[in-house]
């Protein structure tokens, strides 16, 4: 079976032999007769599924009893209006502004009440993040939002901001389990599944619980993070398929050094593609050095011209999904936990041979 090398942003490559897993397990769910899409979600199987997901990606998380874990669909942006609907009852929001979906947070926040914006990129087309101890966050913000990796513009934050004793929350969609995280200096974090942790369809929620309190009885049930939790996200039936996968991906994680495996991996494969764009002034990189993501790679090649080529021929060669996204044009590798060190360094070789051919 003939695969491509698939540097899509979202939604991106799986593991190979999660997906073969998933495709044995398809039809006859361990044995038990029938598909997993086709059982309860009140049933004995899936709730072992469930659990277990939960405590694989606790484990691999470090997440203490002082959190609980959340699955919700709606994806990453439906979080975008229901923070403030829980975690804001009254007072201000604050936002660290990097890029698209930041601010969409900030323009969804804005809808239900007092939102402050601490700082933005958007004067520079977003190529840098903060350097650390150049936002300051004032004390009555009820919390302080941010997103770690930006997907479109391919910036990262390389640490964690400093909010005092405000709750920080976090957008981790794209970068989650990428490299460790102390999970103790959050309030929250949410991420959506299909980059990092398995295909589309649900979003993972890390909420300290005593935040879990601000979420007002006023609340539709489906959007209060309080009565989603004290049913251990099954107040309405949950993404059961997208949670399995999350949970194969998870043990997949497990088997290969869990988050610091994924970091020694994505370190390597990221200073090979920057390694290369750096290398003759062919390439131009969207972000500054100080804050490109490792896990999307933005550049670009002399011309509009080459860049369409560019990936014309990438296409034809198998590396799939390297187009720019239209809010910056140019070129764009998507190098996430799974996609293997093998597909990058065919990337690399190709970047070569192209720069050779058409420097």
């Amino acid at each position: 079976m003939n695969r491509i090398h698939n540097f899509s942003a979202g939604p991106s490559a799986l593991p190979q032999e999660v997906l073969e897993q998933a495709a044995s397990e398809f039809v006859n769910f361990r044995g038990h007769g029938a598909s997993l899409l086709e059982m309860s979600h009140r049933g004995k199987v899936y709730d072992a599924v469930h659990d277990e997901c939960i405590e694989d990606l606790g484990s691999l998380l470090g997440i203490t009893d002082d959190y609980a874990m959340v699955f919700m669909g709606g994806g990453a942006r439906t979080q975008f209006a229901l923070i403030p609907s829980n975690l804001r009852p009254t007072g201000a929001a604050g936002f660290i502004n990097t890029g698209r979906w930041a601010q969409g947070a900030v323009d969804e926040a804005a809808k239900l009440g007092e939102v402050r914006e601490l700082w933005s990129s958007v004067e520079t087309g977003h190529d840098r993040v903060p350097e650390q101890g150049e936002v300051a966050c004032p004390q009555d913000l009820q919390y302080l939002h941010y997103t770690s990796n930006n997907t479109i513009y391919g910036t990262e934050f390389q640490y964690v901001p400093d909010s005092g004793d405000v709750p920080l929350v976090c957008d981790m969609s794209s970068d989650i389990l990428a490299r460790p995280v102390d999970v103790t200096k959050f309030g929250m974090i949410y991420a959506g599944a299909q980059k990092n942790l398995g295909p589309a369809g649900v979003v993972v929620l890390v909420i300290r619980k005593d935040l879990l309190a601000r979420s007002r009885d006023t609340l539709p049930e489906l959007w209060n993070y309080q009565k989603i939790a004290a049913k251990n996200s099954m107040l309405n039936t949950p993404p059961v398929y997208a949670i399995y996968m999350v949970g194969l991906v998870a043990k997949y994680l497990q088997r290969h050094g869990g988050a610091a495996g994924a970091w020694e991996r994505n370190q390597r494969k990221a200073a090979s593609v920057y390694g290369e764009i750096d290398a003759d002034g062919f390439w131009t990189g969207h972000a500054q050095v100080g804050s490109r993501s490792y896990m999307n790679v933005t550049f670009r090649s002399p011309s509009a011209e080459l860049d369409k080529a560019f990936v014309a021929e990438a296409d034809a060669a198998g590396l799939s999904g390297l187009k720019g996204h239209r809010s910056v044009g140019g070129l764009r590798a998507s190098i996430y936990n799974a996609v293997p060190e093998e597909s990058v360094a065919t990337l690399v070789e190709f970047m070569k041979e192209f720069r050779r051919t058409k420097g």
